[in-house]
């Protein structure tokens, strides 16, 4: 099996195919820690590659560092892959995900990145959520003198609104928005309708709302059976059919859910049943 999408380039420059993959799941349970087996982690993000994806998402708070360690062990630098991390979010021992946008923190972080990465640059270097405690447009100058210092190729951002965007862009081009949103939760269609506008790439994280869709849970199981698919392939397909700027980064630690996932940009959504999930 071998991914099949078009295409977006990133930053105008950075062209992937439009389904990635989230390399949150590679970490221990509560992504925290090391995953039960490192090897099987390390070779499932080999298999994604290997079948086609040149688009991995993750984040230093993820373990913490323990998917950006895995991942640098897993991604060589002649595979093709772009990869992006974030930094701006803390992790503990008890499970919550604290702001942290400081100026200096983050330049700390690429550093770090960078190394467990294994890279001398970093292709997407994304403001993981703004901070309350720090001004945004503090944060954002950070990452925008990384950029011209060289730390990284291109500045995204993540959880923002549509003013923190416009207000970003004052300060540094930015490449891609990672916001949440699916078939079922389209409370950011004002931003993903900016991120048009300006192509700028749109990253929906909870892509698959983890397979709680609501009111949309009878038509996506309807559709599926006219595919022969499952509702989570549609609300990928759906995802991709939305915009031609949108990159879902669907993520596992099961190999039969990766072939899944790849298989769902192949899934030819007619006019009708597009609307259908409107």
């Amino acid at each position: 099996m071998a991914l099949s999408t078009d295409t977006f380039d990133i930053g105008g420059e950075l062209t992937v195919h439009r389904l990635g993959y989230g390399a949150m799941r590679i970490t221990g349970e509560d992504i925290i820690g090391q995953p039960d087996d490192e090897s099987a982690a390390i070779e499932l993000v080999r298999e994604a590659v290997d079948m086609g994806v040149d688009f991995i998402d993750t984040a230093d708070s993820y373990g913490p560092g323990v998917s950006e360690r895995l991942l640098g062990e897993a991604v060589a630098p002649d595979d093709g892959v772009v990869l992006a991390t974030k930094a701006g979010l803390l992790r503990n021992s008890e499970g919550e995900w604290l702001p942290h946008g400081d100026p200096d923190y983050i330049r700390n972080q690429v550093l770090a990145s960078k190394d467990r990465l294994g890279v001398d640059t970093i292709d997407l270097y994304q403001y993981h959520r703004p901070d309350p405690e720090t001004p945004f447009e503090d944060s954002v100058q950070a990452f925008g003198e990384l950029k011209d210092a060289g730390f990284v190729d291109h500045v995204g951002l993540s959880n923002v609104s549509v003013d923190q965007l416009e207000t970003a862009r004052d300060h540094v081009e930015i490449a891609t928005v990672q916001n949440r949103y699916n078939v079922t939760y389209r409370d950011d269609e004002d931003v993903l309708e900016a991120c048009e506008e300006y192509d700028i790439g749109f990253i929906p994280w909870y892509p698959m709302a983890a397979g709680d869709f609501g009111d949309k849970e009878d038509t996506l199981a309807a559709v599926a059976q006219n595919h022969n698919a499952t509702p989570h392939q549609i609300a990928l397909a759906w995802l991709l059919e939305h915009s031609d700027v949108t990159l879902p980064i669907p993520g596992t630690s099961s190999y039969d859910h990766l072939q899944q996932n790849i298989a769902a940009a192949d899934i030819p959504l007619t006019a009708d049943e597009y609307n259908r999930l409107l």
